[in-house]
């Protein structure tokens, strides 16, 4: 961050008063900016024991396969977050279920909020973001072509959960970065 996006004149980084983190603050009006984490909404989507996976048509990490997911928009709940990625991505519709995993990403200032859903049909379809959408049986998810170390992680912890028909919350953090 360079200006202030307040009053427009440069800002400089530093702890303001009664804080302990390096923030971007206004020299001109002493705006603080505070850059915080931002929250992908998942969805890990079932029809008949079988996971909806998109292959990326988007950078980063094009042409690699992921569950539907994306950043929240304003004015929308992280449920409705994941319905609506869901729904682009895949043009699948789905119910939620419950929540299934909170995995933040420290590394690069995300948090992924993944739920279970269940497909309300067996319809779905490549949106805009995708290459090719299709339905996996655990078995068969290429697990080698995965775009990023979080969705894998929430992946596995998913497939073992799914050998018990329990799914706990799943609570941790990714620290790996995907290749550039």
């Amino acid at each position: 961050m360079k200006f202030c996006s307040a009053c427009g004149a440069s800002v400089s980084q530093k702890i303001p008063p009664g804080d302990n983190v390096l923030r971007y603050v206004c020299e001109h009006c002493q705006a603080i900016h505070y850059h915080n984490p931002k929250i992908v909404a998942g969805c890990i989507a079932e029809w008949e024991d079988r996971i909806l996976l998109c292959r990326r048509a988007i950078d980063p990490r094009l042409g690699l396969w992921t569950f539907p997911a994306g950043f929240m928009e304003i004015g929308e709940t992280t449920e409705e977050a994941a319905v609506r990625e869901t729904k682009e991505e895949a043009l699948a519709e789905v119910a939620i279920l419950s929540l299934y995993a909170v995995l933040s990403m420290p590394n690069i200032g995300q948090v992924y909020l993944v739920f279970r859903g269940r497909m309300l049909a067996p319809t779905f379809g490549t949106g805009a973001e995708s290459l090719e959408v299709d339905l996996f049986k655990r078995e068969d998810i290429p697990w080698e072509e995965m775009a990023f170390p979080v969705v894998a992680e929430a992946l596995r912890c998913y497939v073992r959960d799914a050998e018990t028909g329990q799914f706990p919350l799943q609570l941790g953090a990714v620290l790996e970065r995907y290749p550039s």
